[in-house]
């Protein structure tokens, strides 16, 4: 399967497309219209088997309208953790949520023994019914107003529930809705990040036909959707309102594309870092080997010799006599603080894959566990979960019982450590763009004798007060979110992880970074024009000759150039960057991030 890092060749059209259409819908419509996706990849299936979707894949299906199937192994260990579900009633193992009652009810027993018999199946119908069409009245709050970010939230979900007992038609429904795209109206206040149950029950509501969803980026009863679809409402059953709520894919759909977009706000930073090296006519001494030996972290030297091997064959490398020494230290430190975000965002990534690929159900359906494979499970406490197996089961046996699952550190601890290192990074890159006004540093004056107005060139170059504006709206997200319980369910869910919130602040500050980087890009690109005027025989390395190239032919390097344009220059540089990954411009093998 493909990994994050292998992006299909239309990638970049795709993004530019997606780009250029969104910029026009935002322009006709309100600022809290819903923003449909452009769906360029509807002949690419992404296969679900529950232990191996990619960041990538994840980004494909909920911004660009690729396909979803489950694997015939994912849809066979569904089927025997739905049936273990069943016999687990039948045998009288006791389930939350199932047979018994959730939270303070836990004590209550909603009915015993076989689940499929006839009184017992329709009790079970109705209630699991009811509580599907409740969920078009749960949560608060605006309706997200991404199609993407509910896209992705399905599909970490369907992944995340091919073990967790859901009934066939539950985890159909769901690959239903990504294909036919049917997308919930879901409402974005209601979790506090131990399970985003207010989300997933609007997902529910639109499955059983209650209340709005948007069919092809048009909103209308959910209903009528599924009609347009030919799809017949879902008729739950089993534990299937828990099963589908119980999860943190919301949470985790959202952090797989702030992860996405991080790579490449990441991977621009260490371009620009690159390109403002050039511009200021620096020392590289602080990236070479023996300063790399002499502090050996690992992503800190992995950064600084991939910013060195960018730079290859720039004149930095030959004698200057007006190059100063030391550089400002948000120049000569910038790969330690970019090693320092890679190191966190990494970080993230691994537990994000964990995350998307196992079960945060707080419960664990476990198929072919026996009391021998570990001490506990031998205990008579830990037995009274045992299901011996039977027909409901097709004679499996293994383990139905209570998990804290649901809980999703260290994930959500991971967004916000990286969070905190991408608005230290942030601030090194507004500073050394500051500095580019000091001829201290630079030597030769910002605004020299050149053809026309000198001073309308100033307009292609980094506003002082948007920098200023951009990096302290970064460094506030990086305020933790103070942890907090509270004694809901009666003092059952008395711990509230409000991933919500950090996840917001983290895609915040990606976005606030692009931004501040595309500031960067002006001023380092403006500069580079500049020691071109100076000495025509300069070189810049191959990495910054590509970008500073692409990007003149966006923003030309003439008087009054930012005055042609249909936009403001900063808002067409913010454009640039997420429409050009930097594959385009450095794909030596050191720029791969492991």
């Amino acid at each position: 399967m493909a990994t994050i890092h292998e992006r299909p060749a239309r990638r970049g059209r795709t993004i530019a497309l997606s780009i250029a259409l969104a910029a026009l819908a935002t322009a006709a419509a309100r600022a809290d219209a819903f923003r449909p996706i452009v769906p360029t990849m509807t002949d690419r299936t992404v296969v679900l088997d529950g232990h191996h979707l990619t960041i990538g894949e994840v980004v494909d299906v909920a911004r660009d309208g690729a396909r979803v199937a489950l694997s015939p192994q994912a849809r066979q260990r569904s089927a025997d953790a739905y049936g273990l579900l069943l016999e687990a009633a039948r045998e009288g193992v006791p389930v939350d949520g199932f047979d018994r009652g959730t939270d303070a009810n836990r004590r209550i027993r909603w009915f015993a023994g076989d689940p499929t018999a006839s009184g017992n199946q329709k009790r079970i119908a109705a209630r699991e019914l009811a509580l599907f069409q409740r969920g078009a009245f749960v949560g608060a709050g605006p309706p997200i107003a991404d199609e993407a970010v509910v896209r992705a939230m399905l599909v970490v979900r369907a992944n995340t529930m091919t073990a967790e007992a859901a009934s066939p038609a539950l985890i159909q429904q769901l690959i239903d809705l990504l294909n036919d795209r049917i997308t919930p109206v879901v409402r974005s206040r209601g979790t506090v990040g131990e399970g985003d149950r207010g989300q997933f029950m609007n997902v529910a509501a639109t499955m059983v036909g209650a209340g709005d969803a948007y069919y092809r980026g048009e909103r209308m009863p959910a209903s009528e959707a599924l009609r347009r679809a030919g799809l017949q409402p879902l008729a739950p059953f089993g534990a299937d309102d828990r099963v589908l709520e119980g999860t943190n894919a919301y949470f985790t759909g959202l952090a797989a594309l702030v992860t996405y977009d991080a790579r490449d706000a990441l991977s621009w930073a260490d371009l620009t870092d690159a390109i403002d090296l050039d511009g200021m006519n620096a020392d590289v001494a602080p990236l070479a080997l023996p300063a790399r030996q002499s502090r050996p972290f690992q992503w800190l030297n992995w950064d600084a010799a991939r910013v060195l091997d960018m730079l290859r064959g720039s004149y930095l490398f030959a004698l200057d006599g007006q190059r100063t020494a030391p550089d400002p230290q948000s120049l000569r430190a910038s790969n330690v603080r970019q090693g320092a975000a890679w190191q966190a965002w990494t970080t993230m990534r691994d537990d994000l894959l964990i995350a998307m690929n196992s079960s945060d159900l707080d419960f664990t359906v476990r198929v072919g566990s026996s009391p021998g494979d570990s001490w506990e499970l031998g205990t008579p406490q830990l037995r009274r979960y045992y299901v011996v197996g039977g027909p409901l089961s097709h004679g499996e046996h293994g383990y139905v019982l209570p998990s804290a699952n649901a809980d999703p550190y260290p994930l959500a601890n991971d967004v916000e450590a990286f969070t905190i290192a991408l608005a230290n990074l942030d601030e090194a890159v507004a500073q050394r763009i500051l500095r580019f006004t000091s001829t201290r540093f630079t030597v030769i004056p910002p605004m020299p004798d050149l053809p026309g107005r000198a001073d309308s060139y100033g307009l292609a170059r980094a506003s002082d007060d948007v920098v200023a504006d951009l990096v302290q709206d970064a460094v506030a997200q990086a305020v933790p979110v103070p942890p907090a319980g509270y004694g809901l369910g009666k003092g059952v869910r008395d711990l509230q992880a409000q991933t919500r919130l950090k996840i917001a602040r983290a895609r915040r500050a990606v976005d606030d970074s692009v931004d501040l980087l595309a500031e960067d890009l002006l001023t380092g690109t403006y500069w580079l024009d500049l020691r071109k005027l100076q000495d025509a025989h300069r070189a810049f390395g191959p990495a910054p000759t590509a970008a500073w190239a692409a990007f003149r032919r966006v923003v030309p390097f003439k008087p009054d150039a930012a005055l042609t344009l249909s936009r403001p220059v900063a808002t067409v540089a913010a454009q640039f960057i997420r429409s050009h990954p930097i594959d385009r411009f450095y794909g030596a093998t050191t720029g791969k991030a492991r």
